[in-house]
């Protein structure tokens, strides 16, 4: 067991934190810009590239690359330091913005786009937990607007530009415009932040926990994009990847247990509120990712917008979550309690779906917004909280690896999300448009562009495809929030703390826990 210990934090001046949070949250900035500005391109993309049918894993592996990577990202940073790992998390979402933007055919692009997540995971990490090595936790709620605002600012610039782009340009500026911005943010870290130093032997890695890790996340996912489309559920494929998947779990349990320094040990799953806000997380990202993927996609396909127009559709649902999180942020901090935002926030997402369900195609498209609207209210109660949460049931040793830990599993259930839901959507597009339209209307080379050229006697029928591929998934996933709700009944609602305490602070005798 590594012995290293983590040098006092320096005294951070006004000035120096606000430089502080302007590295992180430009670092958190190239993260979540960088989904919200492919969505609008996306149809185009795939259009052109003449990949539809491959659609749901542009999406889906910078998901699955980017979970992967999270629980090395977060135990590395704890023990080596975060700055070092931030820029070379940095430097590998650059080198997959470059591929995905010079890509020629399909495949190229879901190859940079997995580059990009095997960068990109470390970036919501490591930035979330450097603002827990400065901020305790009791005043941390109230940066929370700070933080949702980085995700505000980029779901209002992201379909702008990405649209922009798309009718403009290129859609492959969609990823060009990451790199001027990486190299911003990589300037930023190193002049700005100034984090606590790790001293000591140099600690072992857990490689083995690593591998397997990834092993087992990749059949998960494989699991949840072939089965029952591409693969029947019955079929050796699919069995055999169940049967791998959960010989790599067993594995990786033993092999945890067992590692001196684990990827993703064990003993946080002994902490109650970790493990219910960890499968409530999931099961949250199951939503939003199901939504904010493939809404703009249903905007430009049903409603004829062009993609720029699409992405301020979705402002409702953005501009809420930013301001309601603002508010339960300060709420927090003002009064330390917490337990029940979250659990009203699950209830409107819940709410939210089901709206969402009822969706026509001749339903206005200000009652589309409010629905959208309403989610994201459910989202700013539910999101950045669980975080905050987690981080304040363990010592700030083990903070990077306890966000890692939470947000992988809340990845997980993003990927699920993406793969499920777009996996379900391509499948019943393509299935009711060879039922409706007329022969020769290929689902797989349809852009919004094309669709909205084509004849009423053949629009309409694929118009209404797309709406009735898509809507009934949401009211399938909407009792996923509901189980949220109940998890979150649960919680025990600690005391938040109040300062910053590390290992050399504490007396010898005091276990390594956190100390409020």
């Amino acid at each position: 067991m590594s012995t290293d210990t983590a040098a006092p934090a320096p005294t951070t001046s006004p000035r120096g934190l606000v430089f502080l949070f302007a590295g992180l949250m430009l670092t958190m900035l190239l993260a979540s810009l960088n989904q919200t500005v492919l969505n609008p391109a996306l149809p185009t993309i795939v259009g052109e590239l003449h990949g539809a049918d491959l659609m749901l894993w542009v999406i889906t592996v910078y998901i699955l690359a980017s979970t992967i990577m999270m629980p090395a990202y977060g135990k590395l940073g704890d023990l080596f330091g975060r700055k070092p790992l931030l820029l070379a998390a940095i430097g590998i979402f650059l080198i997959g913005s470059v591929v995905s933007a010079t890509a020629g055919d399909i495949t190229w692009l879901i190859v940079g786009r997995a580059i990009q997540g095997a960068g990109g995971g470390g970036l919501m990490i490591l930035s979330q937990a450097a603002i827990a090595d400065v901020i305790p936790a009791r005043e941390r709620g109230r940066y929370m607007g700070i933080m949702s605002g980085v995700f505000a600012l980029s779901s209002v610039a992201g379909p702008l530009l990405g649209g922009w782009f798309t009718e403009g340009p290129g859609w492959r500026w969609v990823f060009w415009i990451t790199v001027p911005l990486g190299l911003l943010a990589a300037t930023a870290a190193v002049v700005f932040l100034r984090l606590p130093a790790r001293t000591g032997p140099r600690p072992s890695i857990d490689i083995a926990g690593m591998a397997i890790l990834s092993v087992a996340t990749t059949g998960i996912v494989l699991i949840a994009t072939w089965g029952g489309t591409t693969y029947a559920w019955t079929s050796t494929t699919i069995v055999g990847l169940v049967v791998g998947s959960i010989a790599a779990a067993v594995l990786f349990v033993f092999v945890e247990s067992r590692a001196a320094e684990p990827v993703l040990p064990l003993h946080l799953f002994r902490d109650r509120n970790f493990d219910l806000l960890t499968v409530a997380g999931l099961l949250v990202s199951v939503a939003l990712f199901g939504v904010a993927g493939y809404m703009p996609t249903y905007l430009q396909m049903v409603t004829g917008v062009s993609a720029t127009v699409a992405g301020l559709l979705m402002l409702p649902m953005m501009g809420s979550l930013f301001l309601t999180s603002t508010l339960a942020g300060r709420l927090v901090t003002s009064t330390g309690r917490y337990k029940t935002i979250p659990i009203v926030g699950s209830v409107l997402i819940a709410t939210g779906l089901v709206l969402l369900s009822l969706l026509t195609v001749t339903t206005p498209t200000w009652v589309l917004c409010c629905f959208v609207a309403v989610i994201g209210v459910g989202l700013g109660m539910a999101g950045q909280i669980l975080v905050l949460v987690v981080q304040n049931s363990f010592p700030i040793e083990e903070v990077g690896t306890a966000t890692a830990g939470n947000n992988y599993f809340r990845q997980i259930g993003a990927t699920l999300g993406s793969a499920v839901v777009g996996s379900v959507f391509a499948s019943r597009v393509a299935t009711l448009i060879s039922e409706r339209a007329p022969a020769g209307v290929a689902a797989d080379s349809l852009t919004p562009e094309a669709v909205r050229q084509l004849p009423d006697a053949v629009r309409l029928p694929v118009v209404e495809a797309y709406n009735d591929a898509l809507t009934p998934i949401f009211l399938w996933i909407s009792p996923l929030a509901l189980v949220a709700m109940v998890l979150l009944c649960f919680v025990v609602e600690k005391p938040l703390a109040t300062t910053i305490e590390r290992r050399q602070d504490r007396p010898a005798t005091e276990p390594v826990a956190a100390v409020r």
